[in-house]
């Protein structure tokens, strides 16, 4: 198996809303309005939006309804460029429960969640480099 991940799936309760707060970001998709999955382009890999009671059945998990372990995360070329996705996060109808600061490890984040619970990540790493398609990597290699 590579070394690399294609496509996180977010199980949502609304698909259409949470269509409309990820376009409300700015993000674009192709999927038609009665598609039951949504599917966006970001960077080298996909973000999928699929209905909860559907992803847990085709997971093979019992859905609990609550976080499930994972949070995704957008690194951005700086601590400026955090401060704005957070408050396009924030005009899109995200909650914010850490605003953007600086880090115990020496960068800048902060995170924000979606209207189902999905929280996000938003950090400048100042190791990091983020190349101009989105893709990142670590500055030692």
């Amino acid at each position: 198996m590579e070394q690399r991940l294609s496509l996180v799936t977010l199980g949502v309760r609304d698909l259409a809303r949470s269509r409309a707060f990820y376009e409300a970001l700015g993000w674009s998709t192709n999927a038609a309005p009665a598609d039951d999955v949504v599917f966006f382009q970001a960077g080298g890999m996909i973000v999928a939006l699929w209905g909860r009671a559907q992803l847990a059945e085709d997971s093979g998990v019992e859905d609990s309804g609550g976080w499930g372990g994972v949070t995704p995360a957008y690194n951005a070329r700086s601590a400026e460029e955090v401060d704005s996705v957070m408050e396009e996060a924030r005009a899109a109808g995200a909650t914010i429960p850490r605003e953007a600061g600086e880090t115990f490890w020496g960068g800048y984040s902060g995170v924000f969640v979606d209207p189902d619970g999905h929280a996000w990540e938003v950090a400048h790493n100042p190791h990091w480099i983020v190349a101009d398609d989105g893709a990142v990597r670590l500055s030692a290699e």
